[in-house]
């Protein structure tokens, strides 16, 4: 190498972050993800028999769904054209399309196209890649940190293998930190970093599994930092604090984040976890979410999970509700708190669901939709005798204890049981009314 090309090579450096200098280029150098291509993983088998379709890989920030699908095609010695959906195109799409023909045809060269955030192109730019994906003139690889469920089009979703990304683990990144730190290449060696546990600690817990996240606050931490006189560079808690000032979050109020928290959220109060699903209203507030979403979350799960098992509970829940809306952040959280406190720890039954799925079950698949029966009909109007309607109606509040044995259902349902109470806090109350009534209809 003459001077030329090491000055160029030291410009690049300074000019291209971190993140992007320590890309692994080989499968042996990859960090985490061994679920996909650790040892006999399927992703893994695919690279090395050279045998990768067209993929989607769907997964956080920072966990290597572009590392791994330029380590693909460096493997697999195909050509390699990478856009962002953030600012491409059809046009662009149909660019590249012609030179993989091109090359293809003459060259028997395959391509793969690499779109980063494939979730932002709309349905006309999904459906203008999906012919070639069809006919292997390109071979897409999509990357998402949005569910594909919901953001890719069904016809090109059903010709991608998805593969579901993870966090990196803390192991994972400290690995990756330190051979930042160690790599006088591409790295950070020619600076003689000594960091401090804490300060790496700190690093590692903020970046929430993120790659990326880990090593732009490493590079910041290091060019904040002073050289001493022998050259080396000292990186301590303070300077890493400077860096992050505050934790980052991993709630995404507009993604999939958003989706998993407030499922958490739900599972946690219906699993009686106050602790677990404080936790989670926590995250997302301080995520910045909407309290009416917050508190929509909350009203469902009172009445889905808890019902009549406490009846206060949906009360609770609407009254903290409308107190959320007239408050505000940051005053709204004391109500919201103190309803999900009492949701997880009520006593529970999904009756309520239970029993109106049921009978929409009937309904709309069983075809269990018959008249009304002639004696509950509407009789108030001129008329309504002439045709029978509410003959032989009986009011129960003529009758003792406010109850009389009387048909409801459609004679074709007669008997049928919808509500199945189970026993449980106030419900018990119900189920022992319940069945003394049914008891007295046979």
């Amino acid at each position: 190498m003459d001077l030329f090309e090491k000055l160029m090579e030291s410009d690049n450096k300074k000019i291209t972050p971190l993140a992007d200098r320590m890309r692994p280029s080989f499968l042996k150098d990859f960090m985490g993800q061994q679920h996909l291509i650790g040892e006999g993983k399927p992703l893994r088998k695919l690279i090395e028999r050279d045998s990768v379709g067209s993929i989607i890989f769907w997964g956080p920030p920072g966990s290597g769904k572009t590392t791994l699908a330029r380590i693909i095609a460096n493997t697999t010695k195909r050509r390699f054209e990478e856009i962002s959906a953030v600012n491409a195109g059809v046009a662009d799409l149909r660019r590249i399309i012609n030179i993989a023909q091109r090359e293809l045809q003459a060259k028997k060269i395959r391509t793969i196209l690499f779109i980063d955030e494939v979730h932002r192109f709309n349905k006309a730019q999904q459906d203008a890649a999906l012919p070639f994906v069809e006919k292997g003139v390109i071979t897409l690889i999509g990357s998402t940190t949005e569910n594909p469920s919901f953001e890719v089009i069904p016809a090109l979703r059903s010709r991608c293998q998805i593969f579901r990304l993870e966090y990196l683990s803390y192991e994972d990144i400290k690995s990756i930190i330190n051979k930042a730190i160690g790599d006088k290449e591409r790295g950070l060696g020619e600076y003689a970093l000594n960091i401090e546990p804490d300060a790496l600690h700190n690093i590692i817990i903020q970046a929430n599994g993120d790659a990326r996240f880990a090593l732009n606050a490493l590079e910041a931490a290091t060019f904040s930092s002073e050289p001493d006189r022998e050259g080396r560079r000292r990186i301590d808690v303070k300077i890493v604090e400077d860096i992050l000032q505050r934790a980052s979050l991993l709630y995404d109020k507009m993604g999939s984040e958003h989706y998993d928290h407030a499922s958490a959220f739900q599972k946690s109060m219906r699993g009686s976890d106050p602790d677990a699903a404080i936790y989670y209203l926590a995250k997302m507030i301080a995520g910045g979410e909407d309290p009416r979403f917050i508190a929509r979350r909350l009203m469902v799960t009172a009445s889905e999970d808890v019902g009549n098992a406490d009846p206060m509970a949906l009360v609770l829940a609407v009254s903290a509700a409308e107190a959320s809306e007239k408050l505000g952040w940051p005053e709204a959280r004391i109500p919201l708190a103190q309803a999900v406190i009492y949701v997880a720890t009520a006593p529970k039954s999904n009756s309520a669901i239970m029993t109106i799925d049921r009978a929409l079950y009937d309904i709309e698949r069983g075809g269990k939709s018959y008249p009304i029966p002639l004696h509950l009909k509407d009789s108030h109007y001129r008329d309504a005798a002439k045709y029978g309607f509410g003959k032989d109606y009986k009011y129960p509040h003529g009758f003792p204890d406010h109850y009389v044995k009387q048909d409801y259902l459609p004679s074709e349902l007669k008997g049928k049981i919808y509500y199945e109470p189970d026993g449980q806090g106030k419900e018990e109350e119900i189920k022992e009314r319940v069945e003394q009534i049914r008891k007295e209809k046979k």
